[in-house]
């Protein structure tokens, strides 16, 4: 008889653990849902480290922070393990794949991206991306669009970021508040509250001796961590600063991806979203199309989905090198991004973990996740709009009446091409069942064989 997954077995050793983080580095393709399904396979129904309800409890609080859910996922159980050493290598882990495959993608693309095969290879990945976020569109708004009210958010959320600008951290603490204020007046109207009871029935005396002793959380041990943490999170910034001056375009992408790191709740495509509206349209790092190609390195290699941001922070860096040679003032773009992107995420699992144990089962924050993952539902379909109309037609007017913004494309710039892939790729992933990769590459391919015979 195989056992449950609420089963556990004994603490694994650190070596143990070690190895299975580098495991879980080098799946952890397919975004955040596959990144997740491969850490709950591994660490709770094989590995049994992990009790079902206490990985359900810590992916709850990962969703509810700002930044890359699955890389604080990684780190909150390897915290439960083994502490702060724990945590920082299966964080780091869970990175470090996708970090040197996107350098080294980045480094190619910078310096053969005028070559005729690198373009041919992503005329195909731009469509294929394109059919991809609009599947996370339709697979998230299964999970969390189960009631007239979370459907009714997930509206509001588009209305507000692609029609009136809304900034993004409204959006979310709006959506957050509308979620609790439904918990205390409506609550049949929040599908998570049903869920929750059940799920966390298993959380408390769940025998597992991996999380015994955990430490009791002090406000004193809080801020001290805070204060390691923001140290090491701002000194790189710093030194640059320093170095090339504060203007340099390295302490601009140090200062937006910091931003960007604290307020882009809701998982990764939530956080393109944001991202590529300001990298392309605000300063201009890079063309739309160019964002695309970076989604499509970041779909096809492991690692978090926001490693795409590496991308972004070379290709900046890449063309404002200053004094530097461009490729050395990319390498040091992609870096300084790469540790203003997840280092406050090290900062949020380490400084509220041991608190948000000591508040499993509370339903008002289940309430709120509920509201910001349906909002999150509305800002992907934002991102699958705004990249469709920049992947079909060449150009795109943009248009404000009345305190709203409209896209208006040039129809007679249609791309039948880019269109009979983007066809292709959604036939591919929700008719067949294709898995992203084989789609995405497939797609790649086809874009090859296009343009080597229409040229």
């Amino acid at each position: 008889m195989r056992p449950s997954s609420s089963e556990v077995t004994p603490h694994p050793t650190f070596r143990e653990a070690l190895h299975a983080w580098v495991r879980v580095g080098l799946l952890s393709f397919g975004g955040p849902a596959g990144q997740i399904a491969v850490m709950h396979r591994i660490l709770v129904e094989e590995k049994k480290w992990i009790s079902e309800g206490r990985f359900l409890h810590a992916l709850n609080y990962c969703m509810l922070l700002p930044g890359p859910e699955a890389q604080q996922l990684a780190t909150y159980i390897g915290w439960l393990l083994h502490r702060v050493r724990g945590g920082l290598v299966a964080g780091v882990l869970f990175v470090l794949p996708g970090f040197l495959s996107i350098l080294a993608l980045s480094v190619l693309y910078a310096s053969f991206q005028e070559a005729t095969l690198v373009q041919a290879l992503f005329f195909g990945l731009k469509p294929a991306v394109v059919a991809v976020v609009i599947e996370a569109v339709l697979r998230i708004g299964r999970r969390a669009l189960k009631s007239r009210a979370m459907v009714a958010v997930a509206a509001g959320a588009f209305v507000a970021i692609f029609f009136l600008e809304v900034p993004f951290p409204l959006i979310v603490i709006a959506a957050g508040l509308a979620g609790y204020i439904l918990f205390r007046f409506r609550p049949l109207l929040v599908p998570s509250l049903q869920r929750s009871t059940a799920e966390s029935a298993g959380q408390d005396g769940d025998g597992s001796v991996t999380l015994r002793d955990l430490p009791a959380p002090t406000w004193t041990d809080a801020a001290r961590t805070a204060a390691l943490w923001l140290v090491l999170w701002w000194t790189p910034v710093a030194v640059i600063a320093l170095l090339f001056g504060s203007r340099s375009i390295w302490v601009q992408e140090g200062l937006f991806f910091s931003q960007a790191a604290v307020v882009t709740f809701g998982g990764a495509y939530a956080v393109l979203a944001f991202i590529a509206q300001r990298a392309v349209e605000t300063y201009g790092w890079l063309q739309p199309g160019e964002m695309l190609d970076g989604l499509g390195m970041a779909e096809t290699t492991p690692g978090p989905l926001i490693m795409v941001v590496q991308f972004v922070g070379f290709l900046g860096a890449y063309r404002n090198p200053g004094t530097l040679d461009p490729i050395v003032a990319g390498l040091l773009g992609s870096v300084l991004t790469t540790w203003v992107t997840f280092v406050p995420s090290f900062l949020f699992i380490f400084v509220g973990a041991p608190w948000i144990e000591h508040l499993r089962g509370r339903k008002g924050l289940s309430a709120a996740l509920s509201g910001i993952t349906a909002a999150v539902v509305g800002v992907i379909l934002n991102l699958a709009v705004w990249f469709s109309l920049h992947v079909l037609f060449a150009e795109v007017g943009d248009v404000r009446r009345a305190g709203v913004r409209l896209f208006v494309p040039e129809w007679g710039t249609l791309d039948v091409a880019a269109l009979v892939i983007t066809l292709g790729s959604a036939a591919a992933l929700f008719g067949l069942k294709w898995g992203m990769i084989r789609t995405l590459l497939l797609a790649a391919g086809a874009g090859l064989a296009y343009r080597m015979l229409a040229a």
